[in-house]
């Protein structure tokens, strides 16, 4: 990931006329609700106009759907986590502990299956996510027996929900890694 002074492949924008009306404003609030100087996702994503149109609502949609906030947190520090994505992770850290996974049980979460003592911390219903979303990210797909354990914690439509909360932060988490979007808050 690209530090503070790198622009990434596609250099962030604040510019009105590379982002339009809309876009600026939604990086602006975005930057203010995430106590940064600039949101570079939306700054970067942002200079497609018409395509952040569509993909903000159906993210945020994801965000607030059928599974519990801290699942959908825990489901997302995976794949930031597998995918290597220190954008996604530096934002969703912040978000987990306000959805209730505190610092001990985002150890957990990161350190899981290696460490076994992480294990005891976690819930099966965790635990049934995060063995979903390590083989939703490496596989592709679920086997049956991660899909039956899974089946166990989620109804139908959180099963649907499971499926594009995982590809679309995947997918986030790849475009993000591909542009090179610089961090908001660099450490």
């Amino acid at each position: 990931m690209s530090g503070p002074a790198e622009p990434g492949r596609i250099p962030s924008s604040r510019r009105l006329r590379d982002l339009g009306l809309i876009n600026w404003v939604a990086a602006k609030l975005m930057a203010r609700t995430v106590r940064a100087p600039e949101m570079h996702l939306f700054t970067t994503l942002g200079q497609h106009k018409r395509l952040l149109w569509f993909w903000m609502p159906y993210s945020g949609a994801l965000l607030r759907g059928r599974l519990s906030r801290a699942d959908a947190e825990l489901v997302i520090l995976r794949v930031g986590h597998v995918r290597g994505c220190e954008y996604e992770l530096q934002h969703h850290r912040r978000m987990g502990r306000a959805a209730g996974l505190d610092a001990h049980t985002q150890a957990a979460i990161f350190a899981w299956p290696q460490t076994p003592d992480g294990a005891a911390t976690l819930s099966a219903r965790q635990l049934a996510l995060l063995r979903a979303t390590d083989e939703f990210v490496n596989d592709r797909t679920l086997s049956n027996a991660t899909w039956q354990q899974l089946a166990g914690h989620l109804d139908q439509r959180q099963l649907i929900e499971f499926c594009l909360l995982a590809s679309q932060y995947d997918g986030l988490a790849a475009t993000i890694i591909t542009l090179d979007i610089p961090l908001d808050n660099p450490r």
